[in-house]
């Protein structure tokens, strides 16, 4: 059993102070998984050194984790910076270079103290695409004046419903060890969820302002350009947009 530093002190200074072997430690400390063996080693090697630190060099021999493995895991791993769209997974790190993927993780983590940041979807945009954007930016900027953009505002609908979707994934039932599955209640192994769950949807506005307040729209109609237009703007999203910008 692996005693923890904070142990290891106390263990220290009771040995030291008050004189407590191995037997007296773990008659004092019955709720502490301590092993006899383990005590013995350590009182053994307090009285020794004085000391409750590793020594240097002891412990078994790195295999994985050596620098020759640290610099080909760092070379793949890093190997977007030079060359996007290189990038490979730590199965695939741990099979060129011959070892654990959890050597792998190892070498990451604590060797080479990398950050992990997660991929985010986006557009792949053409240079055509990026030339219109462009200009469409710019024209834009000439358009509305520094003092008009607070007034710019963006609206946009969302529709809430009532069953949300589960990931199943995630979502596990834990029972006893020799329990058959169809010893189990159906009520904790099945979720059901309707096919037409009841929904709202709502719409709001927001500027450098500040934003509306929610306007709930009524259930079972469909936005199309008139109702948005004769419907939800006129009489909903510009009376609350006025009542924010004044």
């Amino acid at each position: 059993m692996v005693i923890s530093k904070e142990d290891r002190i106390l263990i220290k200074v009771l040995h030291q102070e008050k004189g407590y072997g191995s037997k007296k430690l773990l008659a004092e400390f019955p709720n502490k998984a301590w092993s006899q063996t383990s005590l013995k080693r350590l009182l053994r090697k307090v009285d020794a050194s004085g000391s409750i630190d590793r020594k240097n060099g002891s412990g078994r021999k790195r295999t994985a984790r050596t620098d020759a493995n640290i610099a080909a895991v760092e070379e793949l791993t890093m190997s977007q910076e030079s060359a996007p769209g290189t990038h490979r997974t730590t199965r695939q790190i741990a099979r060129e270079v011959g070892i654990a993927q959890s050597s792998v993780n190892e070498i990451i983590r604590w060797d080479l103290k990398l950050k992990c940041f997660k991929k985010r979807r986006a557009h792949d945009l053409t240079e055509a695409n990026k030339i219109k954007r462009l200009i469409c930016a710019k024209q834009l900027l000439k358009r509305f004046p520094a003092h008009a953009v607070s007034f710019i505002w963006f609206t946009d609908e969302k529709l809430f419903t009532v069953a949300q979707p589960v990931n199943l994934q995630n979502d596990r039932v834990y029972a006893r060890t020799g329990t058959k599955k169809k010893q189990v209640p159906a009520t904790r192994l099945l979720r059901t969820r309707s096919n037409f769950s009841k929904s709202v949807m709502v719409s709001v506005g927001m500027s450098a302002l500040g934003c509306t307040e929610l306007i709930f729209i009524e259930p079972g109609v469909k936005i199309d350009g008139e109702y948005y237009r004769d419907v939800l703007c006129r009489q909903h999203l510009l009376p609350a947009i006025r009542s924010v910008s004044g």
